[in-house]
């Protein structure tokens, strides 16, 4: 990477959210300025410590978390943001996102970025709940507007079915991450 790329990582409530630090660890060993955004039901899950700890970063896990200065955070990393991945991204949050709800820090940081900014999900969520019609037009919707889906894939999930709706490796949802901020990026890793 050239200059260091800012991703905001939205974090939301599955049980893969403990996958999603290691995401933000890889990214930003790799030297991209990773910005965390939990949802409320993703700290049902884990923590800000290990994504604070990792990126260097505040955590931002409220609308009205404050910092210094005047500006909003979330209209603040809304503008700096050369990138936005949601992982995991569950059933609700892409709903959401698909209607423009703005109920949250992570809804306002997507509604409030340029549209130029590239954006990509990384969805887990029970099988029957990612081929819910309603759900596929969510997901439609995104795809319409440019939003980079990465998975889900076929495995265990934590209800017990195995079936499609698994998060990603890791290792994937971030090589499609770094790819897409820096498109001359080798395949090497």
């Amino acid at each position: 990477m050239a200059r260091k790329k800012n991703i905001v990582l939205g974090v939301t409530g599955s049980i893969a959210a403990h996958k999603a630090v290691d995401i933000c660890s890889q990214l930003t060993k790799a030297g991209a300025d990773v910005h965390v955004v939990m949802t409320k039901d993703a700290q049902e899950f884990i923590t800000t410590i290990p994504f604070k700890t990792l990126s260097r970063n505040p955590v931002i896990t409220s609308l009205y978390d404050e910092e210094e200065g005047w500006r909003p955070a979330h209209i603040r990393l809304a503008d700096e943001a050369d990138l936005i991945l949601v992982a995991p991204a569950t059933a609700n949050t892409i709903a959401k996102l698909a209607n423009g709800l703005a109920d949250d820090a992570l809804g306002c940081i997507v509604l409030a970025v340029d549209p130029g900014v590239k954006f990509i999900i990384a969805p887990a969520l029970n099988g029957k709940m990612w081929i819910n019609p309603a759900t596929q037009a969510n997901v439609r919707t995104l795809i319409d507007r440019g939003v980079l889906f990465v998975g889900p894939e076929e495995g265990d999930l934590a209800c017990g079915d195995e079936d499609l709706g698994r998060l990603s490796p890791v290792e994937k949802i971030t090589e499609v991450v770094l790819k897409a901020v820096d498109p001359d990026r080798s395949d090497k890793s």
